[in-house]
């Protein structure tokens, strides 16, 4: 008898799973709470990674169609002072081996993917229910319901999912990223163009920064960095579009006016996404049927290793339900401890990408990560 996969969120995670199941010949279903692929943004550039996001990939068989969608010239990097002048103007060479594409890019050669009914869109979940056996009753939003016998949550940081395994929850780091868009940048925009070059611009001091990408279609994507509390996020109206950017710039009194462009002169409204994480060692007792992969199981700062450890979760899982065909619970395990070990090990890196950022000796120590060479200053 077939087993029925249900994953839970079509973020990269999950679709890899998806995809890398069906390369070997096993039907799985994805249920998504969005109503349509378009529904909402997917945010911005990532970073694929040789070891993990490119080796998920190609276990999808996706690698052409990957290489397709890259940005040329997006791993050069910038790092300035505030008054703008440059202390790191690296190019892309082309051999960095992370080479940057568009999320919303990745997604959709995922999806174009699959089987056209594998995703179901517009089902929330709103419950789970142990049966028993490893099975688990699904029931969503729109009144519809479902049977696993495994249940994937690949739902990210908010998994509904992991109260099945796990009675942890994310917890907020004291860092906040602020988004938002300059369009039609080397027209409407050049001096904040200029500044931010061909790839990634990072302007950092301790505790605060104002990082930017260029992105295709002529986009810079800008991120505000600031180690805030909660109230001091709370106390803006974002739904005041130009008193948030009055008081977010103010942050920056004195730096160079390329860099605050950045902020007041944003197309779009300013977005705060507060960083939240789990613990480092977050991990399950084994649980017949049910299993997490991505920000579900290993919520980490950004430190561009989140999507590309959830593609290679999706890949490393579905490879091993492929090995063990007709008993996936021995599937499980074996995923979950390869898991639990490397995202630790890469949470504990994350935190520490996050404080060469922005703490003391920010930004000398994100060159020393860029060079891998020490800088005394």
């Amino acid at each position: 008898m077939n087993s029925s996969i249900t994953i839970i969120g079509a973020g990269l995670g999950g679709l890899v799973l998806a995809r890398v199941l069906h390369v070997h010949g096993i039907a799985a279903t994805v249920y998504e709470a969005d109503a349509t692929a378009d529904a909402r943004t997917q945010g911005g550039q990532l970073d694929i990674h040789e070891n993990d996001g490119q080796v998920a990939l190609a276990a999808a068989g996706l690698t052409a169609q990957f290489r397709a969608i890259i940005h040329e010239g997006g791993e050069a990097s910038r790092v300035l002072r505030p008054n703008g002048e440059a202390l790191l103007d690296e190019p892309d060479d082309g051999t960095g081996g992370r080479p940057e594409v568009l999320r919303g890019d990745l997604r959709r050669i995922l999806l174009d993917s699959l089987p056209a009914d594998t995703v179901q869109w517009g089902h929330k979940l709103t419950s789970l229910r142990p049966l028993g056996n490893g099975q688990h009753e699904i029931e969503f939003e729109n009144g519809t319901t479902t049977v696993s016998d495994l249940l994937v949550g690949a739902d990210g940081a908010w998994s509904r999912v992991r109260s099945l395994l796990s009675a942890a929850t994310p917890e907020y780091v004291g860092t906040v990223f602020i988004e938002t868009y300059l369009h039609d940048v080397d027209a409407r925009h050049p001096a904040a163009a200029r500044a931010v070059g061909g790839g990634a611009m990072y302007a950092l001091t301790p505790g605060k920064g104002i990082s930017a990408h260029r992105e295709a279609g002529n986009i810079l994507h800008t991120y505000v960095q600031l180690n805030r509390s909660a109230d001091w996020i709370d106390a803006i109206d974002f739904t005041d579009a130009a008193s948030a950017k009055t008081t977010v710039a103010a942050e920056f009194d004195g730096w160079a006016t390329d860099l605050t462009a950045l902020i007041t002169d944003g197309d779009t409204a300013l977005v705060p996404r507060r960083i939240f994480t789990l613990p480092n060692d977050h991990r399950w007792d084994h649980t017949p049927g049910v299993t997490l992969l991505g920000d579900a199981a290993h919520l980490m700062p950004p430190s561009g290793d989140g999507a590309n450890l959830a593609m290679f979760d999706g890949a490393e899982l579905g490879r091993a339900i492929s090995d063990h065909r007709g008993n996936i619970d021995a599937a499980l395990p074996i995923y979950e401890q390869a898991m639990f070990t490397r995202s630790e090990e890469m949470a504990v890196q994350a935190h520490e990408t996050l404080d060469r950022c922005l703490g003391e000796r920010s930004p000398f120590g994100l060159i020393d990560l860029i060079t891998g060479v020490t800088n005394a200053a």
